[in-house]
């Protein structure tokens, strides 16, 4: 027998009664994530919670999320250390649901054991190593540009590496990504200096705060981005100072709650090419984004 997808049968279908409207409007808001791609999570705000892994993923399972995205133990340390024995942390995924298919991972770890680690993400089942910024011994805010040149010709290096072992070689935008050199952004330069075959994207929504806006950079680099990690703000929040510190942040709210256009910002990133997308918020925002990105069908 034919089969026919949730659009078609959607549209095809003749509503001849309010309740026949509601079933179907039902059916397309449980149905519904943007891009069609499975929600995910990124377990670093959340890994508190990791400590009792097993209970960690059927809680998260049971909001809806059948993605994480792991933090290396090899290189975040103790409090990660649950997920040490890949082949466990995949059966416990596995008996819920949950796969993982990307991981982020330090600079020190693939400096001196890029090896070891590729060989507990290929257990998990994970194609996607990250680093969430090339700062590390780089000029950590205030880069000089042969620190950023540096910097990215020994990524390249590390991610020809990843490539052999048939794994993709991401970059997530930290402090040393959003500094400024020589009057230009340093992640700017980083796009022309990365092997575009070597190493993709992904991108932190929440650095909007900074003036980097997602969907501008998937235009201006389309095919560049294959990840994001979710967050929102609403700009309108007075900004507060962390213990003195320079840089004053707004808080976080869920997603649809604030300044960011989500409709707008999942059609730039379909167009560019994103391939996941993780929420990376603590546990009551995870579980208030998640239940908006089921309503949302971009």
């Amino acid at each position: 027998m034919p089969t026919m997808s949730r659009r078609t049968f959607i549209g095809r279908a003749t509503i001849g009664s309010g309740a026949a409207g509601l079933l179907l409007a039902s059916m397309e808001k449980v149905a519904a994530s943007p891009m069609g791609l499975p929600i995910g999570s990124q377990v670093w705000p959340l890994r508190s919670m990791l400590k009792d892994f097993p209970t960690f993923v059927q809680k998260i399972a049971e909001i809806g999320v059948t993605r994480l995205e792991l933090c290396s133990p090899i290189g975040y340390g103790a409090e990660f250390a649950s997920l040490a024995n890949a082949k466990e942390v995949r059966k416990v995924m596995d008996d819920h649901g949950l796969k993982s298919e990307s991981s982020h991972f330090t600079m020190g770890e693939l400096r001196n054991s890029q090896e070891k680690s590729i060989e507990w993400a290929k257990e998990i089942g994970i194609t996607q190593i990250i680093t969430a910024s090339l700062g590390d011994g780089n000029g950590g805010k205030h880069p000089t540009l042969d620190q950023v040149r540096k910097a990215a010709d020994e990524y390249n290096r590390i991610a020809a590496v990843t490539a052999k072992a048939g794994m993709q070689q991401g970059l997530h935008n930290e402090e040393f990504e959003m500094s400024e050199v020589e009057g230009k952004r340093t992640y700017d330069l980083l796009f022309d200096l990365l092997d575009p075959a070597l190493v993709k994207f992904q991108f932190q929504m929440s650095t909007i705060t900074a003036g980097f806006v997602g969907v501008d950079y998937f235009t201006k680099y389309p095919g560049r981005f294959f990840s994001l990690h979710l967050q929102d703000i609403y700009m309108n929040t007075p900004v507060t100072s962390r213990d003195g510190a320079r840089e004053p942040r707004r808080p976080q709210v869920a997603l649809g709650k604030g300044s960011i256009d989500w409709v707008k910002t999942f059609t730039a990133a379909k167009e560019s090419g994103v391939k996941n997308y993780f929420v990376e918020q603590n546990w009551e925002l995870t579980q208030q984004s998640v239940a908006y990105l089921k309503t949302l069908d971009v």
